[in-house]
């Protein structure tokens, strides 16, 4: 698909997650697998007291860790979250900033703006904006963010190397970026690289591990670090919906779906500019 194409698809797509309360981008069965999205979150490191501190209908467990542990975030620093969904990061972002810090939130989906807007109203968070916009052309200044987040959602972009830069470009000096996200670490079958579902379930939008690392080496960022990875666990992804409608639609079989699995990781990592 054109890059034009595949954000058409995304944004329909997850302009649709956010009227109904599901989706499933997270590598554990979430909320519409039949678990709720707290529990989903709490098996990508989420704590209790986390999801107990933001608005009902924030998180929708969309994400692949938690990236907001492992940022160190100060009082008064500014963060920016792309692809902010209905505002959970940005949220926990904004407790540990304080008043006298800021959270941006950055969505190209104005359904989830909405929800995120209302989010921010309900839980009385006057250091939260969200602006639309897409991450490969971020609507922010240069050098005016202390540190950058993301949650499973660069794998979504299509110009992976657009978005770290304009990351870099974004950030103070000195300043620090943050992910957790979907990487491969062996190719994916035809049947899912090409699949839209799987596109939007943060799957055949991904690419290796060591392409998506280069390309936030060659944005600028120093210090590079993989935090943590995970493994993308056969049991979880068979309860699954968007994993179902690819067996469903392409008559994918265990061995198929065995090697997905064994395809994909979420991966922490950290980089400095």
């Amino acid at each position: 698909m054109k890059h034009s194409e595949i954000k058409k698809v995304v944004r329909e797509g997850y302009g649709k997650i956010a009227k109904t309360n599901s989706s499933c981008c997270a590598p554990t069965s979430s909320c519409c697998g039949g678990s709720s999205a707290n529990d989903t979150s709490r098996k990508i490191g989420y704590t209790d007291e986390e999801l107990s501190s933001v608005p009902e209908g924030a998180n929708l467990g969309l994400g692949c860790g938690n990236p907001v542990a492992l940022a160190s975030l100060k009082k008064g620093e500014t963060v920016m979250d792309l692809g902010s969904g209905p505002g959970f990061d940005c949220f926990l972002a904004a407790n540990k900033v304080g008043k006298s810090g800021k959270v941006i939130g950055i969505d190209m989906t104005p359904e989830m703006l909405d929800r995120a807007r209302e989010n921010a109203r309900k839980g009385d968070y006057n250091n939260v904006e969200f602006r639309l916009g897409e991450i490969e052309n971020l609507p922010a200044a240069d050098n005016s963010v202390d540190i950058i987040i993301s949650n499973c959602v660069i794998n979504l972009a299509p110009d992976k190397k657009r978005v770290f830069n304009e990351a870099y470009r974004v950030l103070r000096p000195g300043g620090r970026i943050m992910v957790s996200d979907m990487v491969l670490i062996k190719e994916l079958p035809d049947v899912v690289k090409n699949s839209v579902e799987a596109y939007i379930g943060c799957l055949s939008g991904a690419i290796s591990k060591d392409e998506y690392l280069e390309a936030i080496k060659n944005a600028g960022f120093r210090d590079v670090r993989v935090f943590d990875e995970v493994n993308f666990p056969i049991e979880l992804i068979t309860n699954d919906p968007t994993a179902n409608t690819l067996i469903e639609n392409f008559n994918m079989s265990q061995d198929v779906l065995k090697e997905v699995t064994e395809s994909i990781v979420s991966i922490k990592v950290q980089g400095m500019k």
